[in-house]
């Protein structure tokens, strides 16, 4: 995929892959790369697994995870399938009947190891619900929870021993003509899962769910997430990302858009460039930021905005985003159209002012892309 043809340094190749289906999403070949969550309430309070799965939605989650641990779970998981907007993944550890009764309730797929679910009869028979259903799976290597075999053969979490799990999984799929599945290689260690996933990468055409499991909180969590998904997303490989961060799983689809959109390889809503700000600002670039990124948080629209404090780098960002803010003197600012000078603001109103611009500038656009598609 070609982000931009007359900038070859801002390609990214993806890695071909076989593309599935996770209900209506579609993961993998030349798919747009899905946002994936997963929800931390207790599953079987349906309210409020339901409202955090509408919140994740409309921060832009593509896809969502729920655990389904028991029983009350997996009954609780018919209605939370009804009514979400979005798939759902329910995540099975263990007990194949949770997976059977996850499918039955109306899961999009299932996150499973099929060597931890018991013998070959077990796994048939989660095999056949997810036919029967019309479910993917997904396999989930950790490398907290490798088996102990291969701890034993390399005697420690490894790339090896963790591709080598994966394509063991693989194999009991296809030995079970299954083939509607992904996978992942997930490390909290950013150089181990890196070198998983490009071993994993080399080895399947299976569509690849990115993540660097148990990340950290919302900061180091963000950081970590962005260098190991990042660099894996810039060599292509990955169709499918979910930033884990022990914070609200709406955080966690932000950060993932975010990452995305500094790739060029997912838009949504309004990206700000703005400066740090220093002496020169002509007015106070963090807290307008800070009061912009909450007001735009409703804009869905692909749109570039940039707020620079001075006119050292003010009016070259401008020239590249949609909508610019640049300070200037006397308690005044510019701001740019497409690029172009258009008329001066005062600061006292300026951020009313861009939001109003924005808002109307995306129904612009949006009218534009209808009229296109005619």
């Amino acid at each position: 995929m070609s982000l931009n043809p007359i900038r070859p340094w801002r390609n990214i190749e993806r890695r071909q892959s076989r593309k599935i289906m996770v209900g209506s999403v579609p993961v993998g070949g030349d798919a747009p790369i899905s946002v994936q969550t997963m929800t931390n309430t207790i599953t079987s309070d349906v309210r409020a697994t339901l409202d955090q799965v509408i919140r994740a939605a409309e921060a832009g989650a593509d896809i969502v995870r729920i655990s389904t641990p028991d029983t009350d779970s997996t009954a609780a998981l018919r209605e939370i399938c009804r009514e979400s907007p979005v798939p759902i993944v329910a995540d099975i550890h263990f007990h194949y009947k949770r997976a059977i009764e996850a499918a039955e309730a109306g899961a999009a797929c299932l996150r499973i190891n099929p060597g931890n679910i018991g013998d070959a009869k077990r796994v048939a028979e989660v095999v056949r619900a997810a036919k029967d259903h019309g479910c993917s799976i997904r396999i989930g290597v950790n490398a907290g929870s490798l088996e102990k075999h291969l701890l034993d053969k390399y005697g420690e979490p490894c790339p090896d021993a963790m591709v080598e799990s994966g394509l063991d999984h693989i194999r009991i799929l296809q030995d079970h003509d299954f083939h509607e599945f992904k996978i992942s290689v997930k490390a909290s260690d950013v150089f181990l899962a890196a070198a998983a996933y490009q071993q994993l990468a080399a080895a399947t055409d299976a569509p690849i769910h990115l993540g660097i499991t148990e990340a950290g909180g919302l900061m180091s969590g963000t950081v970590k997430s962005a260098v190991g998904l990042g660099s894996l997303l810039w060599f292509g490989i990955g169709d499918t990302i979910r930033v884990s961060l022990s914070a609200d799983p709406v955080e966690e689809v932000k950060v993932g858009f975010e990452i995305l959109k500094s790739l060029g390889l997912r838009t949504r809503g309004v990206q700000i460039i703005s400066c740090p700000s220093c002496a020169r600002q002509g007015f106070d670039v963090i807290k307008t930021v800070e009061k912009l990124e909450r007001r735009l948080e409703h804009i869905k629209t692909p749109m570039s905005l940039s707020i620079i404090g001075c006119v050292v780098n003010g009016p070259g960002e401008a020239l590249m985003t949609d909508i610019g803010f640049t300070g200037g003197g006397a308690g005044n600012g510019m701001v740019y159209m497409a690029g172009k000078q258009s008329h001066k603001m005062n600061n006292d109103q300026m951020i009313d002012h861009i939001v109003e611009l924005v808002e109307k500038r995306a129904v612009e656009i949006d009218a534009e892309t209808v009229k296109a598609a005619e």
